[in-house]
């Protein structure tokens, strides 16, 4: 097993260490000189990185998608991580474990397999059944399935994240469906079952995770209908007022028009289905955000553009650690970055040194007595 992974790195360490090269750029100073500019990563997380020297003779050593082991310094600059690359060289694929590098469910995915099967042969209506069966059947289709994320990066980001989140979603079909008698469960779960079908064809996943040609031109919407048209070929006695609604339930389950949806859901099981879909999603997200950078300091996490807000470190709030003895660090000295000549930050309030001052002031309150309001 590889060390030490991304979660594991604290700020001002030198560090040795391999990871998957995500994205790679080369840009220039303004010297004209060259400067690389990479997204590393493990199976705990990304990393920014930055080569600001002798660029040239390593640029075309690598590309993305290879692995790498570098040298260079963690800081956190501006409240967020940072790596600042002194040496890199590229590793072949036979000296790394990839299960070091690719995030993936803790569940496993013959498991969740094995579950989903359960819930379609639950299914009364035969013709639903019919339909969810054609899919899982498919031997295609179910070795992606298996494995392909819920999404590039927003949730469920990892290997057989689709599945994770399609059970996730089912669970919750269910209780809402105990709650409210008139839904139809079997037209609600084929959506569930359906609506990202289309995420096994949109998405590459052999190492990392990508847009095809085709997830980038059509959509993994587009793309779920016409999959179900495939099946439905060979289904010729299927009610097309079904087949309607199954369509509808996938074309409208993001919501909105401007999130992506050709149509906004008109009937119960449609409305259900993005609600729950979006609570599902967000939630995850939610939880990936607390865990992420857990080496940052403070109460909240980074603003999240797709959340539209911070997220609390719930857990943080409620039963802070204890601060470590010894001398308080100030936040370290910004990078070396040619292209800045930003004033060094003052620490935020959210910072590590900011908690410990406020730590040691209501210290000294306790031995002093309370202090004088200003």
């Amino acid at each position: 097993m590889k060390t030490p992974f991304v979660r594991d790195l604290k700020p001002n360490e030198t560090v040795t260490a391999v990871f998957l090269v995500q994205s790679k750029e080369i840009r220039q100073k303004r010297t004209g000189e060259p400067y690389l500019s990479l997204q590393l990563s493990d199976r705990t997380g990304d990393l920014d990185a930055k080569m600001w020297d002798n660029v040239a003779e390593a640029m075309d050593t690598f590309d993305k998608d290879d692995f790498v082991k570098v040298r260079g310094l963690f800081q956190l600059y501006n409240g967020r991580p940072q790596f600042t690359i002194h040496k890199i060289r590229p590793v072949p694929d036979a000296e790394v474990e990839f299960v070091d590098f690719f995030a993936a469910s803790e569940r496993d995915p013959e498991e969740m397999w094995a579950e989903l099967r359960g819930i379609v042969t639950r299914i009364a209506n035969p013709h639903i059944r019919q339909l969810a069966e054609a899919f899982l059947d498919d031997p295609e289709i179910a070795a992606s399935y298996k494995i392909a994320p819920a999404a590039k990066s927003i949730h469920h980001a990892f290997r057989s994240g689709l599945l994770e989140h399609v059970l996730s979603v089912c669970g919750l079909a269910r209780l809402v469906a105990s709650h409210y008698p008139t839904l139809d469960l079997d037209l609600l779960t084929i959506g569930v079952i359906l609506h990202d079908i289309g995420k096994i064809r949109e998405l590459s996943f052999g190492r990392g995770t990508s847009y095809t040609p085709e997830g980038q031109l059509i959509g993994h919407i587009v793309i779920a209908i016409r999959m179900v048209s495939e099946k439905l070929r060979a289904i010729p006695d299927f009610p097309a007022e079904l087949r309607n609604l199954i369509e509808h339930l996938i074309l409208s389950h993001h919501g909105r028009l401007e999130f992506g949806s050709p149509k906004t859901p008109i009937f119960p099981e449609a409305l259900v289905l993005h609600y729950l879909d979006d609570m599902d999603s967000k939630m995850e997200n939610m939880r990936a955000m607390i865990e992420k950078d857990a080496q940052l300091g403070g109460l909240f996490t980074p603003y999240s553009p797709t959340l539209e807000r911070v997220v609390l470190r719930k857990q943080r709030y409620l039963d802070p650690s204890p601060l470590p003895s010894g001398p308080v660090a100030l936040s370290p000295a910004a990078p070396a970055n040619p292209e800045s000549s930003a004033p060094r930050p003052t620490p935020t309030a959210n910072s590590l040194f900011g908690d410990r001052l406020r730590a040691a002031i209501q210290e000294d309150g306790k031995k002093n007595g309370p202090a004088q309001s200003q």
